[in-house]
């Protein structure tokens, strides 16, 4: 087998993870998810100021403490942390272990950066690469791979396919492995971080995930011996289910079939994964592009005591300012015994292509402290506007996209794209169920949940905790029952797979988040809490089930 590690699942995660990963216990392979869609904005924006910029630079600094660690344990390391500028990032750690005297050979993969086959209004526009540039350079000798916009799962599927020498068409391996990157790639999320049922173990400082990838594909998911958290088959699936759409999980070096995936306790704190089944990648790539779109601005307004609807009047009518979006959040409480509690907020967001209409917007608010409502206050001071982004897939031919892997030597190997092919759903039979009596509970009681954001989607994936409980899942929640108890998706197209191999209903939710985080209004605008708003909705639950 072959060991791999994560030690980040964003950029700003636990800056110790590096050290404490090539320390903790032993390792093959360390990874490092520092990308997202929001993140490529952040790095966009940077370079704009900085050309030279582009990349994670809290990687490096990461570095400066563990290169050496790596070196003597012989531990590889691949990491997406080179952002927008691999290259950078591959230059800057070749000088960082010529300033320590340490020997590495460092590779980099590129090709992502599609700007040029000319998407409109793009600030940045990357193919998601796949895991064959990063086999290629470790095939090559180098210690440390950097790449730029590859899927997640490619930092662990391009370790094992070279460790294993796995071929383009060894499709359930790469299924496999691509599972394990996936439970791998939000770091802590698979040892109990942001778990539905935290309370029952010690979730105050989880251990980062490790996978031990076997030749067949299979893997078991692990983490260092006495770190914090838990590895269950309940952590498991909900990572599994963290921001997919349907059975079908599109790589571009494989599509894999989430509906064959099997989960098994193999002691504890080790999961194994196993019968996973993949096919061909589909006939096209995907492309994050992000837009620069204006700017935007909020303040929020303190609500105190009586006439809380007609204050929040009054503040509507004092500020005329066209695309505001407005939110009364109801927090007061008749008849409280602190002020926090008797209060109400109210959020004001503004949305504008001129940056002068959003500072403005500061401008108008705090000329309201003596001429508004009785009590008035704000949260925190109003700030100037702050650039707006928007993120959109788009989709190309694999062939309109160079996948390169830069050899520690310098030698640029250009790597070819597996021939792809369509993608057909699948029906999927929904279990009959019939039940008795019913008691009103909490539909956390019996079911977990985990929510993310895919652009402008939500992404809402239930699973049953007891397989008794799954046919009334699967009957129960239909789409038309969601939209009944998250009335803010009531207008929305909600599509909704089931996965009975890990007794779980996935649901996307489009345009609940408008066109992304950095443009929603929303309150959780990456909709991180919308599977506990779900879980804490209370409906009738037979009793046989409680």
């Amino acid at each position: 087998m072959i060991r791999i590690g994560n030690a980040s699942g964003f950029y700003g995660d636990r800056f110790d993870a590096v050290h404490e990963m090539l320390t903790g216990g032993a390792l093959d392979v360390l990874t490092g998810d520092y990308l997202a869609e929001l993140t490529m904005l952040i790095l966009g924006r940077q370079r704009l100021k900085d050309p030279g910029g582009g990349y994670a630079k809290t990687f490096l600094r990461q570095l400066e403490r563990s290169l050496g660690v790596a070196k003597e344990g012989g531990v590889k390391i691949v990491t997406n942390a080179g952002g927008l500028n691999p290259a950078g990032l591959a230059a800057a750690i070749r000088a960082l272990a010529q300033d320590q005297g340490i020997d590495v050979n460092v590779a980099h993969v590129e090709g992502d950066d599609v700007r040029a086959l000319g998407f409109d209004g793009a600030l940045t526009a990357n193919a998601y690469l796949g895991a064959w540039g990063i086999a290629e350079c470790l095939a090559a000798g180098a210690d440390i791979v950097v790449t730029g916009r590859v899927t997640d799962a490619s930092l662990v599927v391009g370790p094992a396919a070279a460790h294993f020498g796995w071929g383009r068409t060894d499709y359930d391996r790469l299924a496999g492995a691509t599972v394990a990157g996936h439970v791998l790639e939000c770091g802590t999320q698979a040892t109990g971080g942001n778990y539905a049922f935290f309370t029952e173990f010690d979730a105050t400082r989880p251990g980062f995930p490790i996978a031990e990838v076997h030749a067949d594909g299979s893997s078991v998911i692990t983490k260092h011996p006495g770190t914090g958290g838990a590895v269950t088959t309940e952590t498991i699936t909900a990572q599994l289910l963290y921001e997919i759409q349907g059975a079908d999980y599109l790589g571009p070096d494989v599509t894999t079939r989430f509906d064959t995936i099997a989960l098994d306790g193999d002691g504890p704190d080790r999961v194994r994964i196993s019968g996973v089944r993949g096919g061909p990648p589909p006939e096209t790539v995907k492309v994050c592009v992000n837009t620069l779109a204006g700017f935007r601005n909020s303040a929020t307004f303190v609500l105190c005591g009586l006439d809380v609807d007609a204050k929040a009047a009054l503040v509507k009518q004092q500020l005329q300012f066209e695309d505001v979006t407005w939110t009364l959040a109801r927090t007061d409480h008749v008849d409280a015994e602190t002020e926090e509690t008797a209060s109400a907020l109210l959020h004001a967001t503004i949305r504008t292509p001129d940056p002068a209409v959003a500072k403005a917007f500061s401008r108008a608010t705090v000329e309201l402290a003596l001429a508004s409502y009785p009590g008035f206050t704000l949260t925190a001071p109003p700030a100037d506007g702050t650039p707006m982004g928007v993120y959109r897939p788009e989709f190309v031919a694999p062939g309109s996209v160079e996948h390169v892997a830069v050899l520690p030597d310098g030698t640029r190997r250009h790597i070819p794209w597996t021939p792809g092919a369509p993608v057909r759903p699948r029906p999927v039979a929904v279990p009959g169920a019939a039940f008795g009596s019913t008691r009103r509970a909490p539909l956390g009681t019996i079911l977990g949940a985990r929510s993310g954001d895919k652009g402008g989607d939500a992404n809402l994936g239930v699973w049953a905790r007891h397989p008794a409980a799954y046919p009334w899942l699967a009957t129960e929640m239909t789409t038309d029952r969601l939209r009944l108890l998250l009335p803010e998706a009531a207008d929305l197209v909600i599509d909704r797979h089931l996965l009975p191999n890990l007794n779980a209903v996935n649901f996307v939710l489009h345009g609940l988040l408008d066109s992304g985080v950095a443009t929603a209004t929303r309150f959780d605008p990456q909709a991180k809490a919308l599977g506990e708003w779900f879980r804490s909705r209370h409906v009738d639950i037979p009793e046989e089930l409680l």
